[in-house]
């Protein structure tokens, strides 16, 4: 079978238990690969909740010297890395097989929990608080200032999550929904304890990020990144996100590669809204004429239900509150960001293997 037609059968046992369960998965189709010449690990500081060490692992495959190069990132956002390992190791495993086949002047980075310690402990960010795809912004200069944020900020640690909803369709009468959305979700740098907040130094994902580019000389070849993400958009449907100008040959590349599934925050045509300090953006920096950054992101629930269960989330963390109550909690992330559905699983697969298929035939020809 080549690169464009994925296999109809989903193994959905790929979808791993916890951190731990899914890199050990991860190492075993690695180590089983024909064509891996590259496996490096990178520690993260701190610990899962059984006390074991935290890694983003990585592997290339392919020549070395490869012009054209697919990128598969995971774990951006630590929780949604029970996805994002489960789409890997599916590819791993049907390339392994023969099911999915890289072109002779292709190879593919692949990138396991950029975000380890939010994965291990069933949250979307860092040790820190800290959001590593709101993190990628010039720390030497001033910061980006969200004025809708400063504006909520009281009502994010109401108790009562009524009283939430209330001030939320207040803010969105006077302002917009696009602007709650903003307000909430487009990236805040002053409040640690708060939802999306993009630090104050770069992270463990992104200093990992850079030092890939430069170990792989990537800057220098023709890049096809694709960056998995959950919990925003329709149910079960991968939606292809371009951050990229509109007007750019990042966009152009990614209408020619996926078609007009492509959707645009800065144009409006997306389930996201335009935000601030993305992964994105340390990509686009060293990116050619014929290259480009996707999305690709599995709607789970509303997007309510996303800022409710993230809201609680930070309210949880940002207290002494006991290990039972953080393990309830820790059930709510799971079941947000990766739901245990068979159906939704499949979904999931089935639209990876397309557009990972799409990708290599764009990138290589």
């Amino acid at each position: 079978m080549n690169s464009s037609s994925p296999v109809a059968v989903f193994d959905t046992h790929v979808f791993p238990a916890s951190y731990v369960l899914g890199r050990k998965q991860w190492q075993q189709q690695v180590a089983r690969l024909a064509g891996a010449t590259s496996i490096a690990s990178y520690p993260c500081s701190g610990v899962t909740p059984e006390g074991e060490a935290l890694s983003t692992d990585t592997v290339w495959i392919g020549d070395k010297d490869a012009p054209k190069v697919l990128v598969l990132i995971s774990g951006t956002h630590g929780i949604e890395g029970f996805a994002g390992s489960a789409i890997e190791i599916d590819f791993l495993n049907l390339l392994r097989a023969g099911q999915f086949v890289i072109p002779s002047n292709t190879a593919v980075l692949v990138i396991h929990a950029l975000t380890p310690w939010g994965y291990a402990w069933h949250r979307r960010c860092d040790a820190d608080g800290v959001d590593l795809n709101r993190n990628v912004v010039d720390f030497s200069q001033p910061l980006p200032k969200n004025r809708g944020y400063d504006l909520l900020r009281p009502a994010f640690f109401l108790p009562d999550a009524q009283q939430r909803k209330q001030a939320y369709a207040e803010f969105a009468h006077q302002h917009g929904r696009e602007a709650l959305e903003t307000a909430i979700s487009g990236g805040q740098y002053n409040d640690p304890a708060g939802p999306f907040y993009g630090g104050n130094a770069p992270t463990h994902g992104r200093l990992v990020t850079e030092q890939l580019i430069r170990e792989h000389s990537l800057q220098q070849r023709d890049l096809a990144v694709i960056d998995l993400h959950t919990g925003l958009g329709s149910y079960g449907y991968g939606e292809i996100i371009c951050d990229h100008q509109p007007d750019s040959t990042g966009t152009r590349m990614a209408h020619a590669w996926y078609g007009d599934s492509v959707t645009l925050p800065l144009l409006g045509t997306s389930s996201s809204v335009p935000k601030t300090g993305l992964l994105d953006y340390a990509w686009h920096a060293i990116m050619n004429e014929r290259s480009c950054y996707i999305t690709l992101e599995f709607g789970t629930f509303s997007t309510e239900q996303l800022f409710e269960v993230l809201l609680r989330d930070h309210q949880l963390w940002a207290q002494a509150t006991d290990l039972h109550v953080r393990f309830t909690q820790a059930k709510a992330m799971r079941h947000h960001f990766c739901p245990h559905e068979q159906a939704w699983q499949e979904m999931v697969l089935f639209r990876a293997r397309q557009v990972i298929s799409q990708a290599l035939r764009g990138v290589s020809s």
